[in-house]
């Protein structure tokens, strides 16, 4: 059951979340040169007057394909890794965490270069007069037909560097939030609390691994027009400096954090109310009291700050 409510809560999130993550592409890849948008809340307006609010929702197959895969790594790693660690303490909820985003990046990252391809593809167009790709498998199988399993897994070093620390940051927040908070069962406003401790864990992990996430992101979609401008990550991290100076690592970064804490809102509501159901509404609410560290893992696995 706490699969099935980490799946659902995670939708949830993806759903909420999306259109924010399509507006940081377009803002991290946009060229300086002939610059389309002036900010977050512009890149807004543009998309759905020129693409329609469903442009908001390009590439959106994409992470809900690889959701139940992400999840599920996730939880068996996560898991596993607090039982041979045998104390929950924040450290090794950092360590735990960490395990399982360096993990999960083998789905996460071939899941987020078509996600990226698809929300680049028809800039600017109502209507695409040439869709290259189909659907995010379309695009995941052309890429392979042209560049092989390297080309799918592009990126994957600027993944793991991200995930890794971010997962490990994202649960590390959770667990030192919820316990200054506190979560007790009788306690009126602990789902209150779990959205603002998840919410909040969000913003911190993408805050710590965000500069990554801008070269990737520009390395994922490098090529897409048929001319690859990076030949690596440092040649990448070169070009994007001297040309818009340091503060390129923020591109994006406000839309990025308007998402976060909904869509981490979304996904604990989502799954405290899905194992409320569940599971009576006398049990459910136990599994996210930090004092009980058989259960207080599990609720932490169910949102996610990044791949989500």
């Amino acid at each position: 059951m706490d699969f099935v409510a980490g799946c659902i809560g995670g939708a949830a999130g993806v759903l909420v979340g999306h259109p924010f993550d399509t507006v940081k592409v377009r803002l991290q890849v946009q060229s300086m040169d002939k610059p389309l948008y002036r900010g977050t809340f512009h890149c807004f307006q543009s998309i759905i007057r020129q693409e329609s609010v469903f442009g908001l929702y390009k590439g959106i197959g994409s992470p809900m394909m690889g959701l139940t895969f992400i999840n599920a790594i996730v939880f068996g790693v996560q898991g596993n890794t607090m039982r041979l660690l045998a104390h929950d303490t924040p450290m090794n909820q950092f360590l735990a965490g960490a395990a399982a985003g360096a993990i999960q990046c083998v789905i996460c990252c071939p899941m987020e270069l078509a996600k990226t391809r698809m929300q680049m593809q028809g800039t600017g167009e109502k209507k695409s007069s040439r869709k290259l790709y189909k659907n995010s498998l379309d695009c995941l199988a052309r890429i392979y037909n042209r560049e092989g399993l390297r080309g799918v897994n592009r990126g994957m070093v600027t993944t793991l560097i991200r995930e890794t620390p971010g997962f490990g940051v994202y649960f590390l927040s959770y667990d030192v939030l919820t316990r200054s908070l506190g979560c007790e069962p009788d306690d009126r406003y602990m789902i209150p609390k779990l959205l603002f401790a998840g919410g909040m864990a969000g913003i911190a992990s993408w805050l710590s691994t965000y500069p990554v996430d801008v070269i990737k992101s520009r390395l994922q979609a490098d090529g897409v027009g048929g001319v690859n401008q990076y030949s690596s990550i440092a040649d990448c991290v070169r070009q994007s400096v001297r040309r818009e100076g340091y503060m390129v690592f923020t591109r994006g970064l406000t839309s990025t954090l308007l998402r976060a804490f909904p869509v981490n809102a979304a996904t604990f509501a989502t799954v405290t109310l899905v194992l409320m159901y569940a599971r009576g509404v006398e049990e459910g609410p136990k599994d996210c009291e930090p004092a009980q560290p058989s259960h207080h893992p599990q609720i932490q696995q169910q949102a996610q700050p990044s791949s989500l």
